[in-house]
């Protein structure tokens, strides 16, 4: 049981870095849900005060990631459909064959949803870099958090390896 718990929050860890880039996996939060099942291991656990700092750190990043590619697209004159379009983007350029599509999707769709909304290309590009930045800034932010838990979670398990065979 307990090699079950462990691979299951080792699971839920790299889960957390893929969810960095996924905008439908909560990144930080799956990693930190690695956490807490790996504190209901008999052979490791974590204190009180690390879960609820790594929990408080994860929620702070959650919310962060809505208000930064905001910021970022507001910043530079953009609209609620460049932000759509970024996300449209990302999906797309993460499905596509295309290399690089992870970063070119969320630019090209962002700039798309700026083209519907007004059909001044200047304006559309300007928005469109914008809520691109953000979103990169987001993704960035999200993706070093989840390495840190991972790397934490990598020393809890070590320090404990003689406890879980």
């Amino acid at each position: 049981m307990e090699l079950f718990l462990i691979i299951l929050a080792l699971l839920l860890m790299l889960l957390g870095i893929l969810g960095s880039f996924l905008p439908v996996i909560p990144g930080p939060l799956t990693s930190w849900a690695g956490f807490l099942v790996l504190h209901f291991t008999e052979g490791i656990q974590l204190s009180q005060t690390f879960l609820i700092v790594t929990l408080i750190i994860a929620l702070f990043i959650y919310v962060l990631d809505y208000i930064i590619p905001a910021i970022g697209t507001k910043r530079f004159g953009g609209s609620k459909a460049g932000m759509i379009g970024t996300t449209l983007g990302l999906l797309i350029g993460l499905l596509s064959p295309i290399p690089f599509g992870i970063i070119i999707g969320p630019f090209v769709g962002a700039l798309v949803g700026e083209m519907i909304h007004r059909n001044d290309i200047g304006k559309a590009l300007k928005a469109a870099f914008g809520s691109f930045l953000g979103f990169i800034a987001s993704t960035f932010l999200k993706f070093i958090v989840a390495i840190i838990f991972l790397g934490f979670f990598i020393v809890k398990l070590s320090e404990h390896q003689g406890n879980w065979f």
